[in-house]
């Protein structure tokens, strides 16, 4: 009898749990798992995860040190200052001091966004440098570099050197060698961007006209010990990529960046200080030869945080709520026209009922899905294995599906409005499940679209939620889908549609790791 009656209490306690999940609309479960996706990338918990102190050793990436009032920082992106204070937390008084770069303003923005927590305490070893404004590299910025540059350069070998990095780490280390001004590598970067030169391609020249980046920062610490925790925003995280690779040992030979500046007609017309450091002799790794190469021993990277990561949680809190998660890439890119178009064809080929006497739509479906990996960055065996899970959901009956994915697509601008590239994704995606599946919003696939940094470009919104009712919905309150579309004006449209319900408004979240997109797959309806 007494097991009896601690069974009913336990079944008591438990079924509100189940009947609050089954009570859920796909629109509350896809913005629960976005919220799971953002909380999995926080600085202070990416931090805690891979940095652990046991006594006087500190452990990092299955590596361990040993810890003696030898600890030193510096940092430099718009997540760093959360990182910074969790870090510090962390090594104690082992921290003899720290300089880190983050963005104008941050510390302010975060005191008014309830994000006490990320802020340096009062006492602290670590400066805080604010600059770059409106990410750009400014005075401020440089002064910062400096700073770091200063630091770094006077360790020694019984040091060690915690580097933070994290996106927009690049625009808040500029050090341009000299004569090289930064307004100077500014404006060649900036003409290279407008030629069509690709993130590769930049980066090659912003190196080779860096006292830091490309290795230089990881050689300024040498013999010290080099122990950098990245904060990914860059799809596939690569180490030379995020904020130009400042601990990543990348040669940069002067045929290459000549050869790159002669093909988008820009070798001629150089500033005299770019010219006179080309023309210099070496590369980069030459000027950096005497304190030696940032790729040896004394140097560990470490991604702590990525699109990946964020996923991965995010799957985890979908099988919570009672779907099943499937993630289709952490690596979607291009015009969010196609990205649309393949999130359609994706819920039409999970969704889409049989219809008796006409030929089976999957194998059209499919092929049309595979055509599309190529301009959305989906390699085609990620779409093969995606489109086999969701036909054996439709076979065998499964419950809701949660299709994950992570990128960063792109907007084409060709208007003057307000919005940013998740909001106008998921107006677009709305519109594809209403033309591909009928305007069944209420039974039908759902679609999330969000900035894990909780801010889809000019806007107070992170993205937005929507699904095949929302044309009729536009329709009905006199909102033209085109115009808005046309106007880049995304915010503005789910702002005046039903009182703004679509929109997904987390706030700062303090961290990025490009976008997150969710697209919940109720099964087929049964003949």
């Amino acid at each position: 009898m007494a097991r009896l009656l601690s069974l009913s209490r336990c079944l008591r306690v438990r079924q509100p749990l189940w009947l609050a999940v089954r009570s859920m609309s796909l629109d509350q479960r896809a913005r629960e798992v976005f919220a799971a996706a953002v909380e999995a990338v926080q600085p202070d918990q990416v931090v805690r995860r891979c940095l652990e102190r046991h006594g006087e050793q500190l452990q990092v990436g299955g590596q361990s040190f040993k810890l003696s009032h030898n600890i030193h920082l510096v940092g430099f992106g718009k997540a760093v200052l959360g990182m910074a204070a969790e870090a510090e937390r962390i090594v104690g008084d082992h921290l003899v001091k720290g300089v880190i770069s983050v963005p104008h303003g941050i510390q302010e923005t975060l005191k008014q966004h309830g994000k006490e927590q990320m802020l340096l305490p009062n006492g602290s070893q670590i400066t805080v440098m604010e600059g770059a404004k409106h990410n750009l590299p400014d005075t401020d910025a440089q002064r910062a570099a400096e700073s770091i540059r200063q630091l770094a350069s006077a360790l020694t070998d019984s040091d060690l050197l915690l580097v933070l990095i994290s996106g927009g780490g690049s625009a808040l280390l500029p050090a341009p060698v000299p004569p090289i001004s930064v307004q100077e590598k500014q404006d060649v970067t900036r003409r290279l961007a407008a030629a069509g030169a690709t993130i590769q391609e930049l980066n090659t020249v912003r190196r080779s006209l860096s006292l830091l980046k490309g290795g230089g920062l990881a050689a300024c610490a040498r013999p010290a010990q080099v122990v950098a925790l990245i904060l990914s925003d860059v799809i596939g995280d690569p180490l030379d990529l995020i904020a130009s690779g400042p601990t990543v040992q990348c040669e940069t030979w002067p045929e290459q960046v000549w050869a790159i500046l002669e093909h988008y007609g820009l070798s001629s017309s150089l500033p005299a200080s770019v010219t006179e450091v080309l023309k210099q002799a070496g590369c980069q790794a030459d000027r950096l030869s005497a304190t030696g190469s940032a790729e040896e021993s004394h140097v560990l990277n470490a991604v702590i945080g990525s699109n990946g990561i964020a996923l991965e949680r995010a799957g985890r809190r979908a099988r919570e709520l009672g779907l099943r998660p499937l993630v289709l890439s952490p690596g979607v890119c291009g015009d969010v026209r196609s990205v649309a178009r393949l999130y359609g064809l994706l819920a039409r080929f999970a969704c889409a009922a049989a219809v008796p006497g006409q030929p089976d739509p999957l194998p059209a479906l499919a092929d049309q899905v595979l055509q599309l990996g190529p301009e959305v960055g989906v390699e085609s065996w990620d779409l093969m294995r995606t489109l086999k899970v969701l036909e054996e959901g439709r076979d065998e009956s499964w419950g809701a599906t949660c299709l994950l994915a992570g990128g960063e697509p792109t907007v084409q601008l060709t208007g003057k409005g307000r919005g940013g590239r998740n909001q106008e994704l998921a107006l677009r995606v709305g519109l594809e499940l209403g033309e591909g599946l009928g305007a069944n919003g209420d039974q039908g696939p759902v679609f999330l679209s969000g900035g894990t940094d909780g801010q889809d470009g000019p806007t107070e919104a992170a993205g937005a939620v929507t699904d095949g009712g929302l044309a009729a919905e536009a329709h009905g309150q006199g909102l033209q889908t085109d115009n808005f579309l046309a106007n880049n004006d995304s915010f503005t449209f789910f702002s005046r549609l039903s009182q703004g319900k679509r929109l997904l408004m987390p706030g700062l979240t303090g961290t990025n790791v490009m976008d997150v997109h969710v697209m919940l797959l109720p099964p087929p309806p049964t003949n």
